[in-house]
């Protein structure tokens, strides 16, 4: 595997607004209020990379409308290179998600048609300087529909040329693809190109086309190239290969208002963490402490913890290994 040397990252992918009913524990249908942040997951992941003192441009297209420039202002504000974002007009729109705090009962409700982030084209990646960055950064979202989609393995390819590792977070959403076995296709392309693969347990199922198999799946996969696959399990941990082993590690106690954004979490640190030379072991287990820190916050982006706080939560809490 070609390994992260360095801190800086090219991420792929949407960036959106995300409203929360308030205050937290009101359900969306009876909310009079709303509070808004920075979403999309691709955007949440340089989010969690900058607070953890990495370095992240986002590369997307954005919608030529207020909500194009609130996510653009956003951005600003948590100090992500924004260069090479595009803005589109016509009918394309940023992605929008409607979200209340609801515990394991939260809903969220995803805006995605005529996204603004589909419009990306090859030559917004080739217009991208790939030796000034240490990796590639992408989620599976990023590859269901085109031009995105042909853009993005057009940008593993520049990322292969120019040495960097590529990363790529499965995040199968059914609801973006036009059927389940083009998923399972383009999934499978961009896994075999990848040097850094993770998922969850019905994400590495759905690409092994057997959700019985997802495991072995993860493990063949790290087989080949030396590669890191991690296989997160929600309550039940995640176990981690890469060259021949297996490692499983636990999760941190949690009291959670919402679901979302703890895998971003957990991949913008667990990638902060390696660049910076911590352990496969210690980068997995900022990653987890991410997640909980994440899931008891409103928000996503506004929820990511920095590299203080990490330390002091990881220092109160002892580490789940197994």
């Amino acid at each position: 595997m070609t390994a992260i040397k360095g801190t800086s990252f090219l991420v792929i992918g949407r960036a959106g607004m995300d409203l929360y009913a308030d205050p937290p524990g009101t359900p969306i249908e009876a909310a009079t209020q709303f509070t808004s942040a920075l979403g999309g997951s691709s955007a949440n992941i340089a989010v969690a990379l900058v607070r953890q003192g990495a370095k992240a441009a986002l590369l997307t297209r954005v919608s030529d409308d207020a909500v194009g420039r609130f996510a653009l202002a956003q951005l600003d504000l948590y100090g992500i290179d924004r260069s090479l974002v595009s803005v589109v007009g016509g009918e394309a729109r940023n992605s929008l998600a409607i979200v209340d705090t609801m515990g394991p009962d939260t809903t969220a409700v995803i805006y995605r048609n005529g996204a603004a982030d589909f419009e990306m084209t090859e030559a917004d990646v080739e217009w991208a300087d790939y030796s000034s960055f240490d990796a590639l950064v992408t989620t599976g979202t990023v590859l269901a529909s085109g031009p995105s989609r042909g853009a993005a393995f057009r940008a593993f390819d520049l990322a292969r040329q120019s040495g960097l590792p590529i990363v790529f977070d499965i995040d199968y959403r059914p609801y973006s693809w036009a059927s389940a076995n083009e998923a399972e296709l383009t999934y499978s392309l961009a896994a075999e190109m990848a040097d850094i693969i993770v998922g969850n347990d019905v994400e590495f199922g759905f690409l092994a086309g057997n959700y019985d198999k997802g495991l072995a799946a993860a493990e063949r996969l790290a087989a080949v190239n030396d590669r890191i696959v991690v296989y997160k399990m929600g309550e039940k941990g995640a176990i981690t290969f890469q060259g021949g082993t297996r490692m499983h590690t636990g999760i941190y106690p949690a009291k959670p208002l919402k679901p979302t954004g703890a895998g971003d979490a957990f991949l913008g640190s667990f990638l902060a963490s390696l660049s910076t030379g911590k352990s496969l072991r210690d980068a997995v287990l900022r990653g987890s402490a991410a997640a909980a820190f994440v899931v008891g916050r409103v928000g996503c982006a506004p929820a990511m913890p920095t590299a203080a706080e990490l330390d002091t939560f990881c220092a109160a809490n002892t580490a789940p290994v197994f």
